[in-house]
């Protein structure tokens, strides 16, 4: 796990544990990533995907 949000997002665990603003850095990230994803998909069911 540690390995992966360092190769993603730039920073480990350890930083990311201790501090709040980088937590909340990540968090939103993730959650874009995650709409991201979920618009992507809903468009490839439906077809209209590009």
């Amino acid at each position: 796990m540690e390995k992966a949000m360092g190769q993603s997002r730039g920073i480990n665990y350890e930083e990311y544990d201790r501090s709040l603003n980088k937590k909340l850095k990540v968090e939103q990230e993730r959650e874009l990533e995650y709409q991201n994803a979920k618009m992507i998909s809903s468009e490839a069911k439906s077809g209209n995907l590009r």
